[in-house]
């Protein structure tokens, strides 16, 4: 991956800003720059209650500007989001860019799906059952039971797994991250935990 190039992070209404908060925030660590890309520049809502002002609407992308795209869960219900032809079409100008990283979080995988992008990838998706089996765009006998699934230059998460999908796409993209970054709470607590000092 070229570091001069920048990332895209896509929004959509009730898109789950938790979900990808720790790799953008890794990524802004690096120095990456970081763009929002909307359907328009109009304020986008996402699940927390926030509203996001985008950078740029979605037909001002210029992919050679760009070595990875970001999308995170959708709150609420998913169903105008996903079956949206721009979205749609939008993503579907990343088939055969395997120079560029595509990762996707909790339900944003059937948005991949949708446009073909998961043919023949191994790929987790965060979706009910009953919902997931009623569409017919995913290639069932890739699908994996895992909080994580890193397949090529694709990186599909679960919701639950933001720490480790944070982990995977900044060491994808080349930069080093340890497995305890953005770690978890640990039990008993130890207050020699609790002390940071600068020189680490």
């Amino acid at each position: 991956m070229d570091s001069s190039k920048k990332i895209a992070f896509l929004v959509y209404p009730m898109f789950c800003n938790y979900e990808v908060s720790l790799a953008l925030s890794s990524l802004e660590m690096e120095g990456r720059e970081i763009v929002v890309f909307a359907k328009n520049k109009n304020p986008v809502r996402c699940e927390e209650g926030l509203n996001i002002l985008p950078d740029k609407s979605l037909d001002e992308f210029v992919i050679d500007e760009y070595d990875c795209i970001l999308l995170s869960g959708i709150g609420g219900d998913p169903t105008a989001v996903i079956f949206d032809d721009d979205y749609k079409a939008f993503l579907q100008q990343f088939i055969g860019r395997d120079d560029i990283l595509i990762a996707s979080n909790s339900i944003s995988p059937a948005l991949l799906a949708r446009a073909g992008l998961l043919k023949d990838k191994k790929f987790c998706v965060g979706m009910y059952e009953e919902a997931r089996t009623q569409l017919n765009f995913f290639d069932y006998k890739n699908l994996q039971r895992a909080p994580i699934v890193i397949d090529g230059n694709v990186i599909t998460a679960m919701g639950m797994a933001f720490r480790e999908f944070a982990i995977a796409i900044t060491r994808k993209l080349g930069y080093d991250c340890e497995d305890g970054s953005w770690g978890e709470i640990k039990y008993p607590i130890n207050p020699e935990d609790y002390i940071f000092n600068a020189s680490q």
